[in-house]
């Protein structure tokens, strides 16, 4: 994205080849066979700088990723990043050293950062190698899904996106 755009932009973030860290991109995937045309839908791997540039001109984004707080394992953390910083020790599951909340609060140094910016956080169970996510995580990220639809939408109509009767299957 590099021109302003009005329509919602959800990321999922992770590595499909770490078990549990690859929610972020189940999401996107699922949200892909259920979003209406009004919400942008991206994969990311989490590094920093892509972050920045994928979020570009965004008025509207709303990004998923694995977690670590210590929390149980599927426990749903939401964060708005607009008005609080994020601590990046939580989203320490990737293996680049610039993630994802190193990327918003370099954003907010800049004055980068999208007007309207939810993290959601997917406490996972197990980060070693593997392509299974744990079935407590799919479950949340079952609901993450069901959550991002409706919030998308409606940052979709406050920012003036068309919607089409089909929006509001669900």
């Amino acid at each position: 994205m590099t021109a302003t755009s009005s329509l919602p932009l959800v990321i999922g973030i992770g590595n499909t080849f770490r078990s549990d860290d690859g929610v972020g991109v189940w999401v996107a995937q699922r949200l892909r066979r259920q979003a209406s045309r009004g919400v942008s839908i991206l994969e990311a791997t989490g590094e920093g700088g892509a972050l920045l540039e994928a979020w570009k001109g965004a008025a509207s984004v709303f990004l998923v990723d694995a977690m670590r707080s210590g929390a149980v394992p599927g426990t749903i953390h939401r964060f708005d990043a607009a008005v609080e910083p994020i601590r990046a020790k939580f989203f320490r599951t990737s293996s680049h050293a610039f993630g994802v909340g190193e990327a918003i609060e370099l954003a907010r140094a800049l004055n980068q950062l999208p007007p309207h910016l939810i993290v959601y956080g997917i406490e996972g169970a197990n980060f070693g190698p593997g392509v299974e996510i744990s079935a407590v995580v799919l479950h949340a990220a079952a609901e993450v899904c069901e959550r991002l639809l409706t919030e998308a939408r409606f940052a979709g109509a406050e920012l003036g996106a068309s919607k089409s009767p089909s929006d509001d299957r669900p």
